[in-house]
């Protein structure tokens, strides 16, 4: 599939042909959802952390005797049944990870790129670059471009000025070509590549 590439400032860059192995599939929701949820999975801290009953302050004492008071039988003022006991089967510090075979992970990516190029939210830019490290100047060629929600992908190093410029812009999000994933991908309205975003990804999955 051919696409237009456009400079930043909003001119005509000539055209690039995109793999359709990439950017040419039918989005499937399902691999997508799989890949989202291990991402957040891994993301998730898993620091929450109850006291049990072998964690709580109180004495290990038998309350009473254990017959002749018409009571029911205890032992230990810890259990999770009286007001200051331990808690029951409550949340431990873990780790929420799980695993995902990397066939699935890469399918998951390719799918989410066609899934913009398929909505027409997929913009190349031939390179992003600025002479300055303006925030203004930015914010204008953003207009231009119609970019309000987007994630902006770069080569392996990013222009400096332009990450600067861009930091203070809000649902603008910019990433090297090493931090390209799903999550970040469709949680933006637009994706924009540059041209050497999108050799790198063909290179990839080669």
């Amino acid at each position: 599939m051919d696409l237009k590439v456009t400079t930043l400032a909003g001119k005509d860059a000539g055209k690039l042909s995109l793999s359709d192995e990439i950017f040419g599939l039918d989005p499937r929701d399902d691999i997508l959802a799989r890949v989202v949820r291990w991402q957040l999975a891994a993301r998730q801290q898993g620091t929450h952390q109850a006291k049990g009953r072998a964690d709580v302050a109180r004495t290990g004492a038998k309350m009473y005797k254990q017959k002749g008071t018409g009571r029911a039988r205890h032992h230990s003022a810890r259990a999770p049944q009286f007001r200051g006991g331990g808690k029951a089967h409550g949340p431990v510090v873990r780790s929420h990870a799980h695993d995902l075979p990397k066939k699935v992970r890469a399918l998951g990516l390719k799918h989410a790129l066609s899934a913009k190029a398929k909505s027409e939210s997929l913009i190349v830019i031939d390179d992003l670059v600025l002479g300055e490290a303006k925030t203004k100047a930015l914010i204008e060629n953003f207009a231009a471009l119609g970019l309000t929600n987007a994630l902006m992908i770069g080569g392996s190093e990013l222009d400096q000025n332009f990450q600067r410029a861009a930091a203070n812009i809000p649902n603008i999000d910019v990433l090297p070509i090493q931090g390209i994933n799903v999550y970040d991908i469709l949680r933006r309205g637009t994706l924009v590549l540059s041209k050497a975003a999108v050799q790198a990804l063909e290179e990839r999955f080669k």
